[in-house]
């Protein structure tokens, strides 16, 4: 132990020696460093962020849709199926255990006005039991009820953004008017705000309005009672498989759909929109690492490179020590301790300087970070291993040099 603190202490004085060219060889590992922290911090930062987009949607959703049709070969797209009802959402309410609750919507795209403000948003059509089965709380007023359903009563709820873009920022819009479609309505609620979707769309950017009075008084239909989607809230994440299967039998057999035909109707649950999220931010953030991870391998060529120079600078000194009983495996482990002391000391700036980078970045752009713990040590040690790694040749070069030799050396 004593001698290697002896032998510690001889590398760190001759990195005493000349600070500034100690200070530039460390500067490629502390630009690696923090730049594999800092990009993994954006990394983790938006895949967390992708997870609570995703949950804004509702916790344990499953989502039906319309499917695809086949017409002499030709595969129509998504939705080109029988529309869904709100019949086959009410069977699926009924039939299917396990449930916390079922909806549906109409959704298009109007513009709507208020005082000398409009705004081109998205209109949706949705019963009563809508908030409730999306998680989606109000902040004022309240909404939709049963009997302004039965009714198509000519009420609406807002989205914080469209609130905002009609009567400003902070104001209740309760009690209000505005219109859709040159059709008044009364502004009986207003939404929490829920920020973007998973595919980017805002989601506070809406309209709600009752279902009946969406196809009856505003968007229209070709036939009474058809629905964009159904939207299923399930007791928990363990009984969505059984869920799923329940709704694809019922489906199946009220749309006469015979064995071995193909579903004319989509499933999907909100964790799988999750999985597939988490996978591609993943692929990203990986990426982002190994690009992040050339620059601290590039540093690690500059220290091979500096203690290569150093070796042919000090060969006479080298040749004394041998002369004086030093052995090969002194001299390899004094230049192992260089290299390692530059890695790790440009680790430890490196560490200090992704932080700050991830820093700054949130607070200039609004992208969101997450410092890990785990890619502060991971980098520390990498940084280590990349001294020991670069710094063996050179090493191993100054001791196998011939005593007599490097004594002779000018």
């Amino acid at each position: 132990m004593k001698l290697w603190l002896v032998t510690l202490r001889l590398a760190l004085r001759s990195l005493q020696r000349n600070p500034l060219r100690s200070g530039l060889t460390s500067l490629g590992v502390i630009v690696g460093v923090g730049a594999v922290i800092s990009m993994v911090s954006l990394g983790q930062g938006a895949r967390a962020a992708l997870q609570e987009q995703i949950a804004s949607v509702g916790t344990n959703m499953v989502m039906v849709f319309p499917g695809t049709t086949t017409t002499a070969g030709a595969r129509g797209g998504w939705g080109s199926a029988k529309r869904l009802t709100v019949d086959d959402a009410r069977a699926i309410e009924r039939q299917v255990q396990g449930l916390h609750g079922v909806s549906y919507h109409r959704r298009d795209v109007a513009q709507v006005q208020a005082g000398g403000a409009n705004w081109t948003t998205s209109i949706w059509g949705v019963p009563p039991g809508y908030a409730s089965v999306r998680e989606w709380p109000v902040t004022a007023g309240e909404f939709i009820t049963q009997s302004q359903n039965d009714t198509a009563a000519k009420v609406c709820v807002l989205g914080a953004t469209v609130a905002g873009m009609l009567f400003g920022e902070g104001v209740d819009p309760v009690g209000a008017t505005i219109r859709v479609k040159d059709v008044p309505f009364q502004v009986i609620g207003l939404l929490k705000a829920k920020g973007q979707s998973a595919y980017g769309q805002d989601q506070d950017d809406a309209v709600f309005i009752p279902f009946t009075t969406a196809e009856r008084k505003v968007l229209g239909t070709k036939s009474l009672g058809t629905v964009d989607m159904i939207q299923a809230s399930v007791a928990s994440a363990a009984e969505e498989p059984y869920a799923i299967e329940q709704i694809t039998d019922l489906l199946r057999q009220r749309r006469r759909i015979q064995p071995g035909q193909d579903d004319d109707f989509g499933i999907r649950t909100v964790a799988e929109m999750a999985a597939a999220a988490d996978s591609m931010a993943r692929v990203m953030s990986n990426l982002l690492l190994a690009i992040a991870s050339i620059s601290l391998l590039v540093g690690g060529i500059g220290i091979m490179n500096i203690l290569l120079v150093s070796v042919t600078e000090r060969t006479r000194e080298i040749g004394i020590r041998m002369a004086v009983g030093a052995k090969a495996r002194h001299i390899l482990a004094q230049f192992l301790c260089e290299a390692v002391a530059l890695s790790a000391l440009g680790g430890v700036a490196g560490i200090a300087v992704g932080v700050g980078v991830s820093h700054v970045i949130s607070q200039v752009s609004g992208w969101p970070t997450l410092v890990s713990p785990l890619a502060v040590v991971g980098s520390f040690l990498f940084s280590a291993a990349v001294g020991v790694f670069f710094g063996f040749y050179p090493a191993r070069k100054a001791s196998r040099l011939n005593p007599i030799a490097a004594l002779r050396h000018d």
